[in-house]
């Protein structure tokens, strides 16, 4: 069952461009906590640039506390599904800094996702999480998410890009 009463206590907010160091800073503690902090190649000028330059790629959202600070962050774009028809939200990041867990942080920021779907008659939120984060992956499920056990994540990164890309015949206009 979903416990719905502390979420009010959670103000979130969209971000603005001045949350930026926030932003980055949270990234970077999530790489942390993932093992992987030397794969953060991401600065504050493409933060600025690809979530509040002129083509915005990702939106962000902000959780934070009665006192205005920032307690963490949902980074997320829209995806559309061809089978539902419908836009929906892949969910980038959702990151809640340590001292501020268990504080209905998390599931304020998932609750205010599901409200921009509803918004936009969206079809489905997705994200992925790591096997091994098994307090995340019991939150989730408590909040009615399901694993998608049958599919399989892939992802071509670095230099596969540009060789991918030789091979384009183009794009006609």
């Amino acid at each position: 069952m979903v416990e719905t009463s502390g979420a009010k206590k959670s103000p979130i907010r969209r971000a603005t461009i001045k949350d930026v160091p926030f932003i980055l800073g949270f990234i970077k503690e999530l790489a942390e906590y993932e093992h992987e902090p030397d794969k953060v190649l991401c600065t504050e000028e493409m933060l600025e640039k690809t979530i509040f330059g002129s083509t915005p790629y990702a939106k962000v959202l902000i959780a934070q506390t009665e006192e205005g600070i920032p307690a963490g962050f949902a980074l997320y774009f829209y995806n559309y599904s061809t089978w539902n028809g419908k836009p929906g939200i892949y969910l980038e990041d959702l990151y809640v800094q340590p001292k501020y867990r268990r504080n209905s942080y998390g599931s304020a920021l998932l609750f205010a996702l599901a409200q921009e779907l509803v918004e936009i008659d969206g079809g489905r939120l997705e994200w992925s999480v790591l096997k091994w984060n098994t307090p995340s992956i019991a939150f989730y499920k408590n909040l009615g998410a399901m694993p998608m056990d049958e599919w399989q994540t892939m992802r071509v990164d670095g230099t596969q890009i540009a060789e991918l890309a030789k091979l384009s015949p183009g794009i006609l206009e």
